[in-house]
This record gives structure tokens, C-alpha cells and sequence, in this order.
């Protein structure tokens, strides 16, 4: 049945073609709980094939990141934190979920909007606190490009990888994404240190 799921997902994105990526990665970027890896993994598998050319495909990935960054962010700078709150369920937001964002976003300024993009549950909402503080707009783009820009490279590299061996996504993508997800946090930690260090 999984290999079926795979079959679907790879058939998908490559009838939606670059557009596609665009949408389902803003989509991802936004306030709706879409999972990258089901885009661009296959994607990458994609470019594998020759179907399609893995700088367009990271391109559109990268921008529709960046898109629905951008639309979280007007949102709260035009609605405010009263808005989130009074209609965050219709977003999949809650009052604990934005504190944390808030937190978050306080504890590690504005670099966190880089950071932030490379965190599974964080990456969806950490533009909300940016707009809230007004963060310059072009730091905020810029970080946010660069955060999504290697999160979507790391997935779809993952996807050329392995070809067209099915079965190893099946076995490994979950072990492959837990991996990554240590090497991410290590590179923060080091980056969002050096940052701090030669802020003070």
C-alpha cells in the first residue's frame, strides 16, 4: 500500500509539473499542515528521471516557501496578534502554538527566521512573530530563503539519491529525515552562536 502511496505522490507532482511544486511548497510554508518531504523528495526523483531540471525544481520550491512565508507575515502585520488569536483554529493555530512561536522568535532575534525554516512544527509559523515585530523585510526573505533554500535542496537531493529504488524510500526516508534533523541542529546551534557571539 506505501508503495502505492509513493507511486501517487510521484505521479502527482510530476502531472502538476513546476507550478505544482510552487503551490503545494506554498501551501507548506503557510498555515496548512503539508509535509515538504512528499513534494520534493519525489521531485528530486523526478530530476533522476530527467523529467525535470533540478534548478527549476529548487527554484520553484525555494519561492513558494518564501510565497507562503510572505503571506504568513502580511497577515499578521496587516491583522495583528488579536486576529491569530480570535481565528487561529481556522489556521491551525492556537494561543500555546503562537506563544511558542513568540518565544521562540524573542529567544533567538531575528536569525531565528533562517533556523526556524529547518525545524519540522516550527517552520510553518515562525513568520507570524516575525510580522508581528515588523522584521525588516528584507532580512526576513532573505533568512527565510536561505533556511527554505537548503531544506528543499537536502530533500530533493535525497530523492535523486535514491533514484529509482522505491523501496528504499519505504525503508529509509523516516532514518534518512531523523539524521538530517541532528546534522540541521548542530549546524543552528553553532550558526545562532557565532551570530550571537558577534552580535554582543
Amino acid at each position: 500500500m506505501l508503495e502505492s502511496f509513493v507511486s501517487f505522490i510521484v505521479e502527482t507532482v510530476g502531472d502538476l509539473g513546476y507550478f505544482g511544486i510552487f503551490i503545494m511548497m506554498f501551501l507548506e510554508s503557510s498555515f496548512v499542515p503539508f509535509p515538504s518531504e512528499v513534494v520534493m523528495v519525489p521531485a528530486g526523483y523526478l530530476v533522476y528521471k530527467g523529467e525535470m531540471n533540478l534548478y527549476i525544481v529548487l527554484f520553484c520550491g525555494t519561492f513558494g516557501s518564501l510565497a507562503g512565508a510572505l503571506f504568513n507575515y502580511y497577515l499578521a502585520i496587516k491583522y495583528g496578534r488579536g486576529f491569530l488569536l480570535k481565528y487561529g483554529n481556522y489556521l491551525f493555530i492556537d494561543e500555546k502554538k503562537l506563544q511558542k512561536m513568540e518565544g521562540f522568535f524573542k529567544k533567538h532575534g531575528h536569525i531565528s527566521t533562517f533556523s526556524g525554516r529547518l525545524i519540522p512544527g516550527v517552520r510553518q509559523y515562525i513568520s507570524f512573530p516575525a510580522g508581528l515585530a515588523k522584521m525588516n523585510l528584507a532580512e526576513f526573505s532573505l533568512f527565510t530563503s536561505l533556511g527554505a533554500g537548503i531544506w528543499i535542496s537536502i530533500l530533493t537531493y535525497i530523492g535523486y539519491v535514491i533514484g529509482d529504488k522505491q523501496e528504499l524510500i519505504k525503508e529509509n526516508i523516516h532514518t534518512w529525515l531523523i539524521y538530517i534533523m541532528i546534522a540541521l541542529i548542530i549546524i543552528i546551534f553553532i550558526y545562532t552562536y557565532r551570530y550571537k557571539k558577534n552580535s554582543s
